[in-house]
């Protein structure tokens, strides 16, 4: 293993500590916002800073990197930045969060986040990527590519359902219902797992693999900790529903 193989299997390690500690504690944000987390800034803009952040280092990584250009590897990268053009310049002008805070240090913690995981991406697609023309067809790419899609369509539905909750001027939370929320109670969050497990197997790269267990590790806690809130706020809420993953978890 040479250092930067090492520099994953050790974020990788962090990423196991992180899904025990928010298996314990919600992260303060959204819904879990709550005091004794130090000064708050505006929800909205904390989005589109800490989200925009990793894919600017990504193609940064890559640029300062780069040793040879590879058009499948340009096809990853506007992969990732769909994503993320969605999540920091769409979503957050979608959700209804006027007058809504995030604690200044979570939104430093997920810039810093999203710049490692950014940068060792960038870096894997610079230094090591090696794709023949033959991978857009190999049966990896095929799979992950589906799934990456898949992933980004029940995202983007489920945020739709989310959005359309509440009208004008309404603050209180609601019980969403349709498309997959007929199944689990955060199908937004399922979908993104879904979609980096997608783009490690596309890329068969370590640096996708260890974001995707990184995802997992934010993602499985905020799920689990979602579900029990609605079941604690709403006595009708739907007996049949799992937190993440349809009729298991």
């Amino acid at each position: 293993m040479d250092l930067f193989s090492w520099y994953l299997f050790g974020w990788g390690v962090v990423a196991f500590v992180s899904l025990i500690l928010l298996l314990n504690i919600s992260a303060p944000y959204g819904r879990f916002n709550r005091s004794g987390w130090g000064p708050q800034i505006d929800n909205r803009i904390a989005w589109i800073i800490m989200e925009l952040v990793s894919p600017l280092t990504l193609i940064g990584t890559y640029l300062a990197y780069e040793r040879k250009a590879s058009s499948l590897v340009i096809v990853f990268i506007m992969l990732w930045g769909i994503h993320y053009v969605n999540r920091s310049l769409i979503f957050p002008f979608r959700t209804k969060t006027d007058g809504k805070k995030m604690p200044l240090l979570i939104a430093i913690f997920a810039c810093c986040f999203n710049s490692v995981n950014g940068f060792t991406n960038g870096y894997w697609f610079a230094v090591y990527a090696d794709y023949s023309v033959e991978w857009f067809w190999d049966i990896r790419f095929l799979i992950g590519f589906v799934l990456f899609v898949f992933g980004f369509f029940v995202n983007v539905q489920s945020d739709n359902i989310l959005f359309k909750l509440r009208n004008p001027g309404e603050k209180e939370y609601k019980i969403p219902f349709g498309g997959f929320y007929k199944w689990v109670s955060s199908p937004n969050y399922m979908a993104e797992i879904i979609e980096w497990l997608g783009f490690a197997i596309m890329t068969w790269s370590s640096a996708a693999f260890v974001f995707f267990l990184w995802t997992v590790a934010n993602l499985l806690p905020r799920a689990i900790s979602s579900h029990r809130w609605y079941k604690s706020k709403f006595n009708n809420y739907p007996t049949d529903r799992k937190a993440l993953i349809p009729k298991i978890l």
